[in-house]
């Protein structure tokens, strides 16, 4: 189906649901998970880095690296294709902007109310009494495999973790109730630089095709989500999301 096609459907519909996954920021600059480690961080495997179990056994080399990945993502800004999203809430009667990134793009780049099924480096909370704690003061760049010290809760004293689901724990119910709501609903579902290997996030569009919606993706190689897209718009979102919106409307 072509680009005149899926702005047919975009246009038509009465909600629309977009659910971003890494490479919609990857095209910001911003690392996506998968990729290999840099510089004294390649010492170190990504995933092992980001449990509970590792915070528990190292939590300034863990606060280390988070705030590393945060201050990294404050450096970049939104793209174009971030941009394009925050577009489409004057153009469509309902918006729901859903995303399992753990940065503030789509914040920065106009969006309100995203729904972040991962959390967000921008969101720290106690890890032992879970309540929100504030961002540190500091906005100094930590070095490359730099330990940091956590803050330590203002309420009970534990150590502030960093607002990210980690692997092994459950995402937010909120959130996560929030996504397969909007996905049952929507009659157009937008997914964008997702994988689509990512559980129990990438049911989402798969609940959107079982429910009707047509789904059109987005993404520069092909994903298990193929055989579910109405439509596969293949390259970078910073191109094809500004070009699917001013065919839609102009």
């Amino acid at each position: 189906m072509a680009l005149n096609d899926a702005a047919k459907l975009l246009g038509q519909a009465r909600h629309v649901v977009v659910f971003t996954g890494a490479g919609i920021s990857a095209e910001s600059g911003v690392p996506t998970f998968r990729d290999a480690l840099t510089g004294l961080w390649s010492r170190f495997d990504a995933q092992s880095l980001a449990t509970p179990q590792a915070f528990q056994e190292d939590p300034e080399l863990v606060w280390g690296w988070y705030e590393w990945r945060r201050q990294l993502v404050r450096r970049v800004g939104p793209n174009d294709g971030h941009r394009a999203v925050a577009q489409l809430a004057a153009h469509v009667p309902q918006l729901t902007v859903i995303t399992q990134n753990v940065d503030d793009l789509h914040e920065r780049a106009g969006s309100t109310s995203v729904v972040h099924l991962h959390g967000s480096l921008f969101a720290p909370r106690c890890a032992t009494c879970s309540r929100p704690a504030p961002l540190p003061e500091t906005e100094d760049q930590p070095d490359e495999g730099q330990r940091v010290a956590p803050p330590r809760c203002v309420h009970c004293g534990g150590p502030v973790r960093p607002g990210v689901v980690w692997f092994g724990e459950q995402l937010p119910e909120a959130a996560l109730e929030s996504a397969a709501r909007a996905a049952s609903e929507c009659d157009v579902l937008l997914t964008i630089g997702t994988s689509g290997l990512v559980y129990p996030a990438a049911e989402i569009p798969r609940l959107a095709a079982r429910s009707g919606a047509s789904v059109i993706q987005v993404n520069p190689r092909p994903t298990p989500l193929d055989p579910i897209a109405t439509a596969n718009l293949v390259g970078p979102a910073a191109e094809i999301l500004p070009a699917l919106v001013t065919t839609a409307w102009g």
